[in-house]
């Protein structure tokens, strides 16, 4: 009992130390920051490196399986979002639950793993354009690209939002329409052989290379899930009360 009531008077405390953050980001903003966190190069580029690794069955099970990590970390989260909502990262759930050590090699992994990122989303900038206009020098989108990254970040926080809300719209907009296409595609309604199902019989698939090949394709499979951490705690921070049900009532770990 005791140990509860000091833990509410924490999550209490944590809730009035916040009171100086502008909270400009509304529901829709979170909710396709966190979309379209999930949709980036591990899908447009990645993609056929891992079928072409692993086969298409490979590749499909390397993504359920990481889907699965996903979902379950984030009930996980979501449920200590909602008991204790904190200004900081999930790395201060790992320094007050577990230990301050984990919680600072946490926080800085996660830093260094974002850092890499920025470099690939670069090159990958550089190797969709260079695709279009082959001749065009490749520091060019480099820089354009690194130079709206800093633009972004440096507006206000409801501009920010915005900004992220309607780049998410697009990129969720582009996958429906590739998805589209492809069914087109692979059926013959858009002319040319119907492919159908073949990937899956041709010599050693659907698991091209076996069980290996499809563990060396996970890295590449968990980029797709990266972004999906980063909205959690504002949205649990900015509609406590009515998201605190919702997200009790999804977690798998909720007391009754």
């Amino acid at each position: 009992m005791e140990t509860s009531t000091k833990s509410m008077v924490t999550a209490s405390a944590v809730l009035h130390s916040e009171s100086g953050l502008r909270r400009k980001l509304k529901t829709r903003h979170l909710t396709m920051i966190s979309l379209g966190g999930t949709i980036g190069t591990g899908l447009f580029l990645a993609s056929g490196g891992m079928v072409h690794a692993a086969g298409p069955g490979g590749a499909l099970t390397a993504y359920i399986a990481i889907g699965v990590m996903v979902y379950f970390l984030m009930t996980s989260l979501a449920e200590m979002a909602a008991y204790m909502p904190v200004s900081g990262s999930f790395s201060t759930y790992a320094t007050k639950f577990v230990d301050p050590a984990l919680g600072f090699a946490l926080g800085w992994n996660y830093w260094y793993s974002w850092a890499i990122t920025i470099a690939a989303e670069l090159s990958a900038v550089t190797m969709i354009m260079k695709f279009w206009f082959p001749n065009s020098p490749s520091l060019l989108w480099s820089a354009l690209c690194l130079a709206i990254m800093f633009l972004l970040n440096y507006l206000s926080v409801k501009g920010f939002g915005e900004a992220e809300y309607w780049f998410s719209i697009i990129k969720v907009a582009t996958v429906i329409i590739f998805l589209i296409v492809s069914f087109l595609m692979i059926f013959g309604i858009m002319g040319g052989e119907a492919v159908g199902f073949k990937n899956f019989t041709i010599k050693d698939a659907p698991f091209h290379g076996g069980f290996m090949a499809m563990l060396g394709i996970f890295m590449a499979a968990n980029l797709y899930g990266s972004g999906i951490f980063l909205p959690r705690n504002r949205i649990v921070r900015r509609r406590r009360r009515r998201n605190r049900k919702s997200e009790r009532k999804h977690s798998p770990c909720h007391s009754p």
